[in-house]
């Protein structure tokens, strides 16, 4: 089973959200950018000044910067234990269906969310044989006033990377687009898009894509299903 679908496995938020793991070095033209956060902040970062800066208005400022906002009630929804049902694609092979679990919980009084992600898969063990593999995955979301973006990092059992991405929220299509890339081969970088879909409070999706050689594929899918 290729290693950069399985690194991606169930990411984000992070969406899993989810996921972890080629070659590529071109990506493809990006998506248009659709509108950054339900509402941005009252107060942007500081401006780049000579002037020596106002202690009282920069504590003024990280004050305001550091409240919770429409963003981070977005990302409260996910809140809760999940099932999880993965699809991985590799191109010219039948998709890989799989079953997992996921829970997310509030940390910093609702400034970020941690996902405990578990899955079970089948894996070729040293005598190349297929044996029953338990994955496991962490993850970290959470909304940048400063930026004005939304922010997910994901580590996992297959590796010893952190990956990390920044995303934007369409209302339109209730969508959260994520960007980054992966290096799985030394010096070779592969860029990354996600996209988590708020479809209701009780269920949610994941849809990874890779670029490779320049043409972005889809490689993982996964439908969250809320527990009762």
């Amino acid at each position: 089973m290729n290693t950069r679908i399985i690194s991606a496995l169930i990411a984000p938020v992070a969406i899993p959200i989810i996921a972890s793991i080629a070659s590529a070095q071109t990506p493809a033209p990006p998506p248009s950018t659709p509108p950054t956060s339900l509402t941005s902040p009252a107060v942007s970062a500081p401006a780049t000044t000579t002037a020596s800066p106002n202690e009282a208005e920069m504590m003024k400022q990280m004050m305001e910067l550091a409240k919770l906002n429409e963003n981070h009630k977005l990302l409260a929804d996910l809140a809760g234990s999940w099932s999880t049902s993965v699809k991985m694609m590799e191109p010219g092979k039948e998709p890989t269906v799989s079953k997992g679990s996921v829970t997310y919980k509030s940390i910093m009084n609702g400034r970020y969310f941690v996902g405990d992600h578990t899955g079970s898969m089948k894996m070729p063990g040293a005598d190349g044989k297929m044996k029953d593999f338990t994955f496991k995955g962490m993850s970290l979301d959470g909304y940048d006033n400063v930026k004005q973006k939304f922010v997910s990092s994901w580590v996992d059992n297959m590796g010893t990377a952190i990956l990390t991405f920044e995303g934007t929220y369409d209302p339109a299509t209730k969508t959260v687009t994520y960007t980054g890339e992966m290096e799985m081969p030394p010096g070779i970088k592969t860029p990354i898009r996600s996209v988590v879909k708020m479809t209701d409070k009780n269920h949610h999706t994941f849809e990874w894509y890779e670029n490779r050689g320049g043409q972005e594929m889809k490689t993982l899918e996964i439908d969250y299903t809320r527990k009762k």
